[in-house]
């Protein structure tokens, strides 16, 4: 048997509505009225803090607070399962794959909304950063789970939208698949073993690659 592990934002869901409108709603309430005005999307995905940082925004943590408390009563359940994702987790379940979540997003929220959406029940288990920032590079969050469930990261595979997926698979020396239906684009991907265009194509792209 072999692992697949699956980013969540950009890949599983399209998180996107419920994102934007917390950040837009955390800039204006620490005095980023500008930022706010900009498009976003490139924040989903990476931690918010790194992103802060590029930004220079100096109140990170007034920032951040005013996003969660945004994001949990508002924005959380925002999103939708992209088109074809549960048929594409029950067929890899169906190939005798493990499934575990790996995500950026802190594992408090991403557990909440794949129990919500009903994607946990096809989850082995889920992994995501402390709402401390502890495990917050996704590399070292791989490592973790790898370590933790006793995987072979060269008999799994890592799936995801964005770069920090792509690199935190070679980190560990993990094949990745770029999930083009997501958030990032070809820029990012730099060192993945393929690009998928659409979810329907990643059962026969993991088997390529773990056979």
């Amino acid at each position: 048997m072999t692992a697949v592990f699956l980013d969540l934002d950009g890949t599983l869901m399209d998180s996107k509505p419920g994102i934007l409108s917390s950040l837009t709603h955390a800039f204006r309430a620490t005095g980023h009225d500008a930022l706010a005005e900009t498009d976003l999307t490139w924040m989903i995905g990476p931690p918010f803090q790194d992103s802060f940082k590029k930004l220079g925004i100096t109140a990170a943590e007034a920032t951040l607070a005013a996003y969660r408390d945004h994001y949990t009563s508002h924005g959380m359940y925002d999103a939708e399962i992209y088109s074809g994702i549960e048929a594409t987790l029950d067929t890899l379940l169906a190939e005798g794959h493990r499934l575990y979540l790996m995500t950026a997003k802190p594992i408090a929220y991403a557990a909440r909304i794949t129990a919500h959406f009903g994607l946990a029940p096809r989850m082995t288990r889920e992994y995501g950063p402390g709402l401390d920032g502890s495990l917050n590079w996704k590399g070292d969050l791989l490592a973790h789970a790898l370590s933790e469930t006793g995987e072979d990261a060269g008999r799994s595979v890592m799936i995801g939208d964005r770069h920090h997926d792509i690199a935190a698979a070679k980190q560990v020396g993990m094949p990745s698949i770029a999930a083009a239906w997501g958030y990032g684009d070809a820029s990012e991907w730099d060192g993945r073993s393929a690009v998928n265009q659409t979810p329907a194509e990643v059962p026969e792209t993991v088997r390529y690659l773990l056979s």
